[in-house]
């Protein structure tokens, strides 16, 4: 059960990097497809995802999409496909989600400006350097911007990756090499305890997202442990109500084996001037 998180920028050759170690593993490659299955959930157009997250959608495109839904649906697509195994992920906040699953190495594709943008002139046939500068920092800013607001990082910092490459001084075949010898290693070999962790972790990414796409329970923030099927509910809900739903959605949710609501309902709203 071979499972590979990977982000890049655009152009670096990281697709020329993650086929490379899907051909060799035998790993399946899922990136765009996770944007798809969130926007038939969300009933949204495909197109519409695509262009969000690459900052290119104008703003009253943005107004048709709730951040914190998209953010959740995301996140359980990414953990599903992750317990599928032999699978390598690209994006999707994917090394972020993952970081705590032991046996997943998360990998971060790089390369100088200089370089990408050469790339990316190459790649569209053009002789404009400043359209494909103005291009790649669009998109970067795009990506930080998102990585930042869903989990609170910097996506340059080095400690929230396994190994990061840079394609401006190692070959494409080279990075190949090097995540493939990394995955083989025994510290990222799958065992009992992180296939659970990930199972647990796949189920309360269903419960968020049950819990905010539920008629009762979209505004109902709340703490979800799960161990191993177990729930246990924590936190301030504003009415007994809210208490009543927020477990009667999580007890309806697949794979939840029994549910603890240590939820506490304010006796008295206090209204303020």
């Amino acid at each position: 059960m071979i499972v590979i998180a990977m982000t890049q920028e655009m152009a670096t050759l990281g697709k020329d990097v993650a086929t490379g170690v899907s051909e060799a593993l035998g790993l399946k490659i899922v990136r765009h497809e996770i944007g798809d299955d969130v926007a038939e959930r969300l009933h949204l157009k495909k197109s519409l995802i695509r262009r969000m997250r690459e900052g290119q959608a104008g703003w009253l495109e943005k107004r048709a999409v709730d951040p914190a839904s998209f953010a959740l649906h995301a996140a359980e697509q990414v953990f599903d496909r992750a317990l599928e195994g032999d699978v390598l992920i690209r994006g999707w906040g994917a090394t972020c989600l993952l970081s705590e699953v032991r046996h997943v190495p998360c990998i971060r594709v790089c390369a100088p400006l200089a370089n990408r943008v050469k790339w990316l002139m190459e790649r569209l046939e053009s002789d404009d350097p400043d359209m494909a500068r103005e291009e790649l920092e669009r998109s970067d800013r795009a990506h930080a911007a998102r990585m930042h607001a869903n989990f609170g990082v910097n996506m340059g910092d080095p400690l929230l990756y396994d190994l990061v490459l840079n394609t401006g001084r190692v070959t494409v075949d080279s990075c190949v090499q090097q995540i493939v010898q990394l995955s083989r290693r025994p510290e990222f070999q799958p065992t009992q305890e992180s296939v659970a962790h990930l199972r647990d972790l796949a189920l309360q990414a269903r419960i968020r997202t049950a819990l905010r796409t539920s008629r009762d329970g979209a505004n109902i923030h709340i703490t979800v442990d799960v161990k191993g099927g177990a729930v246990v509910l924590r936190g301030i809900v504003f009415t007994a109500g809210e208490k009543k739903v927020a477990a009667e959605v999580v007890r309806g949710v697949e794979g939840v084996t029994s549910v603890t609501n240590h939820l506490q309902a304010m006796k008295r709203r206090r209204a303020y001037p």
